[in-house]
């Protein structure tokens, strides 16, 4: 992608702002082995997708078949396929012959969005998570990451490790720590996974299993949005599987509104 095509790429990315910013958050960085794929010519962008470890397609699913002709020229790089459901499922229609099976297809997962402070009383235990407070939060991410994707991230190296504390130093870390057992634990997690413009995206929410079911989640939740709004940005969005009905009724309660859908191929 070249300089002149960012004015079009951004507007189309605004245009999809819920589904997009996976990929939006990329632009005007640099990340070796990663780019943007552009379909359509100059003034008739049709679709543009991110192409890292995670493939983000954003755009006309009508164009998928031509992103998938140029995919499958090239070594397959990306672990997942991840944005707008339309786009999702019709490129994998097209590279699932050639990239092989999925190791799991979640293909409802409703994007959910608040635009104002919640309505009911946030837990006022949660903060912003500071570098002091590593060895407290990376377990716990473990967990989540472990009980949402089905592996263990730390098998890949330090890169997870690395991530964890971008996370915190960056201030998009959010945790309650109270005693289990006597020991401090975090008892709850939510991580601001991407931001772009007046969009960040909830990622990475959790509570210990031994607090679950009794509303702590939704009082939360409901602090996290207020100091994301507070702090960051002033739409908050997240995508959740669409079985995860004890999740999908803390963020009815928090005031989230089913706004898109997206889809994940897990590869």
């Amino acid at each position: 992608m070249g300089e002149d095509d960012q004015p079009e790429v951004r507007a189309l990315f605004e245009e999809h702002a819920i589904t997009s910013i996976l990929a939006a958050q990329n632009l005007g960085r640099t990340t070796p082995g990663s780019k943007f794929l552009i379909v359509g010519d100059p003034g008739e962008i049709r679709a543009v997708a991110w192409s890292g470890h995670n493939l983000v397609p954003v755009g006309d699913p009508e164009a998928m078949p031509l992103l998938a002709r140029h995919l499958k020229r090239r070594p397959r790089r990306a672990t997942s396929i991840v944005g707008e459901r339309s786009a999702v499922m019709r490129l994998w229609d097209e590279v699932s012959g050639s990239w092989g099976r999925a190791r799991e297809t979640r293909a409802n997962q409703p994007a959910l969005v608040i635009r104002e402070d919640p309505h009911i009383a946030g837990d006022d235990r949660l903060r912003n998570a500071d570098p002091r407070d590593f060895d407290l939060l990376f377990p716990a991410a473990v967990a989540m990451f472990t009980e949402e994707v089905g592996y263990d991230p730390t098998r890949s190296g330090s890169g997870y490790p690395h991530y964890v504390r971008t996370l915190i130093e960056n201030r998009r870390a959010y945790l309650i720590v109270e005693p289990i057992d006597g020991v401090p634990t975090v008892v709850f997690k939510a991580d601001i996974g991407a931001l772009w413009g007046s969009v960040a995206q909830i990622q990475g929410v959790w509570t210990h299993p031994r607090v679950r079911g009794h509303g702590l989640a939704t009082a939360a939740m409901a602090e996290v949005v207020r100091l994301v709004r507070q702090d960051l940005a002033p739409v908050v969005s997240l995508y959740v599987n669409d079985y995860n009905e004890a999740a999908r009724r803390v963020y009815e309660k928090v005031g989230f509104r089913h706004e898109a859908t997206y889809a994940t191929i897990m590869i």
